[in-house]
């Protein structure tokens, strides 16, 4: 009898590809992703019942169709400790529909785009089985909660491919770096249109749709279109100084602006440079009343509804 094989005995590699579809071959020591709450589904897709008429009364078999494979995983925002070096989960955002451009020994920065999006290949090794995922593209939310770590969540879907025995390979993971408590002292900024706020938690969802396209002559995973959503809850305030009701009946767009980090190297900012004020809420946490608000992140110019940028 085999021995039992371990969930928590994982390694996950991912590099960008080349040519779309073709296995980049990612490596242990330069592609290792660290990562948690790990879910990965590797035969994702629709069975076609065959409705076939035949005497007595029993199941048919499927034909399965539309075959993929989807993982989940978040990994720390934490940027890599050299300014205008990438961070380790750059080449996922990458996979996101989304561009980073270097400025050597200043920045790195990631916007969103259309035209040029990138995929990449996805190794899975478990107890010595690898699946390995081609094509792979996805959508990502950024989160900041007060009091906790900073995360990216991603969600990847790929083309499938046969998972095969293999030794599982070594993985290096020294070029992911601890992140920093999301905290007064930590995160110095966050304001909405100028305004100082007391947030509590801060997401943006990048929204893509991902849409998985088996046809004759092609077979892909397309990032069709995105609807990018921002949310966060703050401590409510007097009107006079800020009042987001008039500002979501007026359809006002301020700019949102969050730095996370302090020292050189690990510092990221996220700019919201105009989005619309959504109806707010009404809330309670240990008693003190809060907003939750969300705002929809608009262009004004092609692909500048929101940047990140380590510094």
């Amino acid at each position: 009898m085999a021995a039992p094989i371990y969930w928590r005995d994982k390694r996950i590699l991912f590099k960008l590809e080349s040519t779309y579809g073709d296995d980049a071959t990612p490596t242990g020591g330069a592609n290792a992703i660290r990562g948690s709450d790990v879910t990965f589904k590797p035969m994702e897709g629709q069975d076609q019942d065959r409705d076939l008429e035949q005497p007595g009364m029993s199941a048919n078999g499927t034909i399965p169709t539309d075959i993929h494979a989807k993982l989940a995983l978040t990994v720390d925002l934490s940027a890599s400790g050299v300014a205008g070096t990438p961070p380790a989960w750059g080449p996922l955002l990458r996979a996101c529909a989304v561009a980073e451009t270097i400025t050597p020994g200043t920045s790195v920065e990631y916007t969103p785009i259309v035209d040029g999006q990138e995929s990449g290949t996805v190794h899975i090794s478990i107890g010595g089985t690898r699946y390995a995922m081609l094509g792979t593209r996805g959508t990502a939310e950024f989160m900041l909660d007060a009091q906790a770590t900073p995360k990216i969540k991603f969600d990847l879907t790929g083309l499938f491919t046969q998972p095969a025995d293999t030794a599982p390979p070594a993985v290096d993971l020294a070029s992911w770096t601890e992140p920093l408590l999301v905290s007064h002292n930590n995160t110095p900024v966050f304001t909405i249109g100028g305004t100082s706020l007391v947030m509590k938690t801060a997401k943006l969802a990048l929204g893509n749709k991902v849409e998985p396209r088996f046809l004759v002559g092609s077979e892909r995973v397309l990032i069709t279109d995105k609807s990018e959503l921002f949310e966060t809850t703050v401590e409510a305030q007097p009107l006079a100084g800020f009042n987001p009701f008039q500002m979501a009946m007026n359809m006002v767009q301020p700019a949102v602006v969050l730095t996370h980090g302090t020292e050189a190297g690990k510092i990221a900012t996220l700019n919201l440079p105009t989005a619309q004020m959504q109806r707010p809420g009404l809330s309670q946490s240990q008693g003190i009343k809060e907003w939750p608000l969300r705002l929809v992140p608009r262009a004004a110019a092609l692909n500048s509804q929101w940047s990140l940028t380590l510094t």
